[in-house]
């Protein structure tokens, strides 16, 4: 017999990652069939809101940056003025010292506005970093708020996710609002000053000027739209690569990444996934290319027209000699300051697309946010009642719970069991109001859930999910999650101490202030049990009315999870306790057992009684058993 070592064997290449596409209104780019007119019109309305908001974080920065501004362009109109007088009186008869001295007090003028506008210009430059660090702190701050109050089941919409990733880049992209709208403006006051100078020496200048630089700021829009088609084409792609490299490089992960040897696989799939972002940017390039050499030979050839034509003044003696010369200065400031005008302006308008995307996923966070009503639970909640109830998510034609009707009194222990994907969760979450029916009714002491006030059902509820969350903060506040009820530590040790972590606790290195979080320097990390654990603590330290715990021991060793369900019986006559398990041997402690398939109560009943009829139940005890 032959046995063949397939170690030695090549391995088949791993499969690229998948091509996502996203169809209908969010699938759509924005830009795609604006024109060019309509671009440009985003602009006032870009700068509008950047003042409001600028205003909104720091009304003394922003009086500083205008005032600055006006003072700047005053201080070019000033220059450029006294040039003028200063180039007639060197250009002009007599001695070299008597042209000199008769120039000397416009050139006095000239050096003060100079140094008077560059003190501007710094004071603008210290006013815009008073802004946009609390700019961006407000935008960030409003983007995590945002996804933190939208309704639960917006975040399973199409597309949802890739708008909140596009939204990430607006937030981003805020650092350069304030900077670009300060030197958009500065570079219109100046242009404006400049402007007027040169008109003055000549009609003609100011048309040719403005050909000369309209053809950069074309380019320079059309460039930021290929750009931008660019990063809305990578959107979907950039945000699976973020997700997947959170995944991977978090240490929590590591053991199954090394002992499964997906190092290799993770490092493919990202340099595949990020070859194929470059390859989307590189095929731009030609694009953009093509644009800035056609805009540029444009504007080239009318700056060579504008120099022609202020030749052809000096040399036909349509304007003077000194004028001349002025106009030399003149043409350069306003030059400059008409590309400016124009770079800082497409600067605008790339940052605007950006920031759109941000305020749209705000607009989208807002419309979607619970809006309820004003009705309030009480205090003490006697009885929660589902009137066939029904929940789809969204993309789903099978509702993931299907016309369940049932009621739950103070002081019972009710159990929800199930295979997997019958709906045991997404029933908890239409109990709990973190999702609304379909169809039916969701009543807490009469009061539906659809017209209550959401943060008064919350406040009433202790939720241990099955996915819960490892917080990197402080012992203490992963007890009370930031709501403590006490001026001391006594019910934090209180709901420590029934889980058993106690003297978990008492050993970390500085008690209930030490940093759950091993990647933090001085953090360190608890064992899955432990975490499981200090998660039950939470939802004891609340005492609401309502208790619901989905898995809450799958980690947990028998002491551990023994000590739990003592404390849940102890607690029970006090609340209405749900609670979802896999552990059907667990659930001897119920006063009534919910059996779920596809969607729907198929069992009611005691233990003894479900064990014995049967049904699913009885099935799923004999395979519980048969190991």
């Amino acid at each position: 017999m032959t046995v063949t070592d397939t170690s030695t064997q090549s391995s088949p290449t791993p499969p690229p990652p998948a091509t996502i596409g996203y169809e209908g209104v969010f699938g759509k780019n924005p830009l795609e069939e604006a024109s060019f007119r309509a671009m440009c019109g985003r602009l006032p309305s870009v700068l509008g809101r950047t003042a409001r908001m600028a205003w909104a974080v720091d009304r003394a920065g922003v009086v500083l940056l205008l005032l600055c501004q006006v003072v700047t362009g005053v201080a070019a109109a000033v220059v450029l003025t006294a040039t003028a007088r200063a180039m007639t009186h060197v250009l002009g008869a007599g001695t070299v010292s008597e042209r000199l001295h008769g120039a000397l007090p416009a050139l006095v003028v000239v050096t003060a506005a100079a140094a008077t506008g560059r003190i501007s210009s710094a004071l603008a430059s210290y006013a815009d970093g008073r802004i946009t660090p609390r700019l961006v702190t407000e935008a960030d701050v409003a983007l995590v708020s945002a996804v933190c109050r939208v309704e639960a089941s917006a975040q399973a919409e199409d597309g949802f996710a890739d708008r909140q990733e596009a939204a990430e880049v607006g937030v981003t992209r805020t650092t350069t609002m304030v900077k670009d709208a300060q030197r958009f403006m500065a570079a219109l006051v100046r242009m404006v000053a400049a402007g007027g100078v040169v008109t003055a020496l000549h009609w003609l200048m100011l048309p040719l000027l403005l050909l000369a630089v309209l053809p950069a700021g074309l380019g320079a829009v059309l460039s930021a739209r290929v750009d931008y088609e660019t990063h809305y084409l990578n959107l979907a792609d950039r945000n699976v690569r973020g997700m997947m490299r959170w995944w991977a490089a978090y240490s929590r992960h590591g053991d199954e990444v090394r002992a499964n040897g997906m190092t290799d696989y993770l490092v493919h799939w990202y340099r595949a996934l990020s070859e194929r972002i470059d390859r989307r940017i590189l095929r731009a390039a030609p694009r953009m290319l093509r644009i800035v050499l056609a805009t540029s030979a444009l504007g080239g050839a009318f700056l060579m027209l504008t120099w022609a034509a202020l030749a052809w003044l000096a040399m036909t003696g349509r304007v003077a000699l000194p004028v001349a010369a002025t106009a030399v200065v003149a043409v350069q400031a306003t030059l400059g300051a008409l590309t400016q005008f124009v770079q800082n302006g497409a600067a605008m308008f790339h940052t605007s697309l950006y920031l759109a995307d941000m305020r749209s996923f705000l607009d989208l966070a807002a419309e979607r946010a619970p809006k309820r009503g004003e009705s309030t639970i009480p205090e003490e909640v006697e009885e929660i009642r589902l009137d066939e109830v029904v929940h789809r998510y969204p993309g789903k034609e099978e509702p993931a719970v299907n016309g369940v009707s049932l009621t739950l009194r103070r002081g019972e222990i009710l159990a929800i069991v199930g295979e997997n994907g019958s709906g045991k969760s997404t029933l908890t979450r239409l109990i709990t109001g973190i999702l609304l029916p379909d169809e039916g009714r969701v009543l807490w002491d009469g009061t539906d859930l659809a017209v209550a006030r959401p943060d008064s059902v919350w406040s009433r509820t202790a939720l241990v999910p099955q996915d819960f969350a490892c917080w990197p903060l402080r012992a203490r506040e992963n007890v009370t999650l930031g709501q403590p009820r006490g001026h001391d530590d006594a019910l934090v040790w209180e709901a420590v101490e029934a889980v058993g972590m106690r003297e978990a606790v008492e050993g970390l290195p500085r008690g209930l202030d030490t940093l759950l979080a091993r990647e933090v320097y001085g953090g360190v990390e608890l064992s899955g049990g432990q975490w499981q654990r200090l998660a039950c603590a939470r939802a004891l330290y609340r005492r609401t009315p309502l208790l619901i715990l989905d898995e809450p021991t799958s980690q947990m060793d028998p002491r551990g999870e023994h000590r739990i369900f003592l404390e849940i019986k102890r607690i029970a006559a006090r609340r209405m306790t749900i609670v979802v398990t896999h552990q059907l041997e667990n659930t001897r402690l119920a006063d009534r057992i919910v059996v779920m398939r596809h969607g729907r109560v198929v069992e009611e009943g005691h233990y003894d009684e479900l064990v014995h009829a049967g049904g699913l139940f009885a099935e799923l005890v004999a395979l519980a058993k048969d190991r």
